[in-house]
């Protein structure tokens, strides 16, 4: 099923459970339910003077006119039913609980014990919580490297293929599409493989809810074949931040099995306030997708074009799509930029531009930045960003770097060879572990999952086999500035190993 491009049909006008929040907050009654602040009477006089009483007005619990997320029945169901129908869906679950939620219950909804999933071995950690509590055995695809860019992009349809000759009886492929650079592989080739199968693709289309709405940006994963797809409508869309959607499409994959899982991971008090925002977010996309997202893409395109002409920059671009089998195609909102030739690495010019030059990035790499262009952004937004890096420029002609400068010694993501890990990740994680020294740590199985984040790629994860290249690459992120994540020792002084 293809979504439209936001036509604005009838149908989609409607918000049926903003609308009946909106109802809800205008009826005077004597409130003797959650949440304890009773419509922001009881709530802190710090917090109302931040946000305003409004907002705790529609902070509700599940009553009765405003329906059940795990038995939707009203509301709820009405605007699920318009979302699916929105994005191109045959069944649509909101989620409170991020694309974190979704993802998990993916896994656990075609995946049990010691059933074989084929994955990108770029997956977000949500993923790897999902195999831990699936208890299924993850089969690792290498994603296709970009050594230029020091960038990860997508797994092909050649590796795919070959992996699936090798296990025949995978109950799923799991890809990720598009990067958190933007950068989409081949999803109708990969979800054509998955059903010569007879088994399921599920895609982590985190980034990736406006496609459905623009014909100039990549083709959608449900649109491609897909057959579940988790979105952060939250990331590039206007729902409030930990709002997504899980989308389902064919009949590989059992609904209930989904709902089911769904239970497993979303909160029992959902927040109403998540809930109407992804109503609201459809709606938008719905009946004025299209023109909101050209102007987006002017925008991303001036900005483009623009810091493409400063001396120092590379700015990734839709040209280089179509190249290799791991890129056929890349979201123009999605702006990476290659800080190499400044002679400073992406941490630094990330401190620089947010601390001195007002402008915050998304992603900060050892190499490059990237940043984030949405439905939010306005003309005086890029004006800002240009200038940043046209006077951070300037001052990196002006004061070279100095020569040798650690930041000059690459160290690329170390992603784990494809040989069998040890332990899977439930094992490992279940397993006895114990302290060790970093100096020590190599050649031990991972007790941790460790990464880098945003944007969240484990670098090491439980079950496998500690490295030093790993070692290495986490050392030089916290060296330079960069956040990681997982491990029990911030200071990366010791890591976590099973016992032997």
């Amino acid at each position: 099923m293809q979504a439209g491009f936001g036509d604005g049909s009838d149908v989609q006008m409607a918000i049926p459970l903003l609308n009946a929040v909106r109802s809800r907050i205008e009826q005077a009654h004597a409130p003797f339910y959650t949440p304890g602040h009773k419509h922001g009477r009881g709530a802190a006089i710090p917090l109302t003077d931040l946000f305003g009483a409004r907002v705790f007005q529609a902070d509700l619990p599940e009553l009765p006119e405003l329906d059940n997320l795990f038995a939707p029945q009203g509301v709820i169901q009405q605007a699920q039913a318009l979302a699916a129908e929105a994005f191109g869906a045959d069944r649509t679950w909101f989620l409170v609980n991020g694309s974190t939620a979704g993802m998990i219950a993916t896994i656990l909804a075609t995946c049990g014990p010691g059933d074989r999933l084929i994955l990108s071995r770029n997956v977000h950690q949500s993923a790897i919580s999902g195999l831990i509590l699936a208890g299924a055995t993850p089969i690792f695809v290498q994603p296709e490297y970009d050594a230029a860019w020091d960038m990860v992009h997508s797994m092909t349809p050649t590796a795919v293929a070959a992996t699936l000759k090798q296990h025949p009886d995978a109950k799923a492929i799991l890809m990720v599409c598009p990067t958190y650079h933007g950068v989409c592989g081949d999803v109708t080739a990969i979800a054509q493989l998955a059903h010569q199968y007879g088994i399921p693709l599920l895609v982590d289309e985190a980034h990736g809810p406006h496609f459905a709405f623009h014909p100039g940006l990549p083709t959608a994963a449900l649109a491609a074949g897909a057959d579940l797809v988790v979105q952060s409508t939250h990331k590039v869309l206007s729902a409030m931040t930990q709002a997504a959607m899980l989308h389902l499409q064919g009949e590989r994959v059992q609904p209930d099995r989904v709902s089911k899982a769904l239970q497993l991971v979303q909160s029992s008090s959902p927040s109403y306030l998540l809930l109407a925002s992804l109503d609201a977010a459809r709606h938008q996309m719905a009946t004025e997708g299209q023109a909101l997202l050209e102007h987006t893409l002017t925008l991303a395109d001036t900005a483009r074009s623009r810091l493409g002409q400063i001396s120092g920059l590379a700015v990734l671009s839709s040209a280089q799509a179509g190249q290799t089998a791991g890129f056929v195609a890349l979201d123009r909102t999605r702006l990476t930029v290659n800080v190499s030739g400044l002679g400073i690495d992406g941490f630094t010019a990330d401190t620089i531009l947010n601390e001195q030059l007002g402008v915050t990035a998304e992603l900060p790499s050892l190499q490059h930045l990237t940043f984030i262009i949405s439905v939010g952004n306005t003309a005086a937004d890029v004006e800002q960003l240009v200038q940043a890096w046209t006077l951070l420029a300037r001052r990196c002609r002006e004061t070279p770097a100095t020569p040798g400068r650690d930041w000059d010694k690459r160290t690329t993501l170390p992603l784990s060879t494809l040989a069998a890990a040890p332990l899977t990740p439930r094992d490992a994680f279940f397993a006895t572990s114990e302290t060790v020294a970093i100096a020590q740590a190599a050649g031990r199985i991972s007790a941790e999952l460790i990464c880098p984040y945003p944007p969240g790629i484990p670098v090491l994860m439980p079950g496998e086999i500690i490295t030093k290249d790993a070692i290495a690459y986490l050392q030089k992120i916290l060296a330079i500035g960069g956040t990681i994540s997982g491990c029990a020792d911030p200071s990366l002084e010791t890591l976590r190993a099973v016992v032997p």
